[in-house]
């Protein structure tokens, strides 16, 4: 049975062995140790049994604007639904925290999110600071074919 639960320190390293195959094909992009652990708080890992089959991140850029980073379910776990578990408790902890109007996502996953209820949106609408903080350590940048999608909090707009 794969529950949810708030990732720890202890858990990077196998985080990071994970997501790794992702990070070399430039699906997902990569974080630092260093940086993961700051960021420790952000992240809801699946668990199967001791083993984390998948996970999320939640960052918050402003009280207006989340977003859903580095999500990852490992190959043997996929369409079991995890994906979608991990999203909407990334979700429901946007709308406990307060974020007040959308959670951002940059995804090559465009349908998956939209079953969830994300609507795409032009990139040249994405906060700039966004961009310059995360965006341009990809090896894709400038020239990037993920879609942003959001969701809109409580249907406001």
């Amino acid at each position: 049975m794969v529950r949810l639960v708030k990732a720890k320190l202890s858990d990077i390293d196998n985080m990071q062995k994970l997501v790794s195959k992702e990070i070399e094909e430039g699906i997902i992009l990569a974080r630092s140790k260093d940086e993961v652990a700051t960021n420790i708080r952000s992240y809801v890992i699946a668990k199967d049994k001791d083993r984390i089959v998948g996970y999320t991140a939640l960052h918050i850029h402003s009280t207006r604007l989340a977003e859903i980073r580095s999500l990852i379910v490992s190959s043997a776990y996929r369409g079991q639904n995890i994906g979608k578990k991990l999203v909407e408790f990334a979700l429901n902890e946007a709308k406990d925290i307060g974020v007040e109007k959308e959670v951002l996502v940059l995804t090559y996953l465009t349908d998956f999110f939209k079953k969830l209820n994300f609507i795409e949106i032009p990139k040249d609408t994405i906060p700039e600071h966004k961009i310059w903080a995360d965006c341009i350590k990809c090896i894709h940048f400038p020239i990037c074919n993920e879609v942003s999608l959001v969701y809109k909090i409580g249907g406001k707009s």
